[in-house]
């Protein structure tokens, strides 16, 4: 499985931005996909994730009301849609998938596939 991950960039505060994660070799809805993203010397965190059979998917409450994960599978392209970006927004995002249990869902660890990473700055 291979995942391109795109759309990053430099944005304003209050500014909006999508990601794309677009996948090759296996159907997206079969995994869970997930976007974490990795600010400077910080842990790499979770921001939303999706089980490949749901239609409700887990956004962490840092960013919850502000971005939106999404996929479509016609495409086997998974997507965060940001709004309202804040200065602490800036990292590096990536895409994940693997078959990861709901529990394990926020887990970094538990993904096996990993896009190659897109970095979001957000200036004030």
């Amino acid at each position: 499985v291979q995942l391109q991950a795109s759309g990053g960039g430099l944005v304003q505060t209050g500014g909006s931005l999508r990601l794309s994660c677009a996948a090759s070799g296996r159907a997206l809805r079969s995994l869970t996909t997930a976007w974490f993203r990795q600010a400077p010397g910080q842990g790499r965190e979770v921001v939303g994730a999706i089980k490949g059979t749901s239609n409700n998917p887990y956004t962490a409450d840092s960013v919850k009301g502000r971005f939106t994960i999404s996929r479509d599978n016609a495409k086997n392209t998974l997507y965060l849609q940001m709004n309202n970006l804040k200065p602490e927004d800036t990292a590096v995002y990536y895409c994940a998938g693997g078959s990861v249990i709901t529990s394990e869902m926020r887990n970094p660890d538990a993904y096996n596939y990993w896009g190659q990473g897109t970095l979001v700055t957000v200036s004030s």
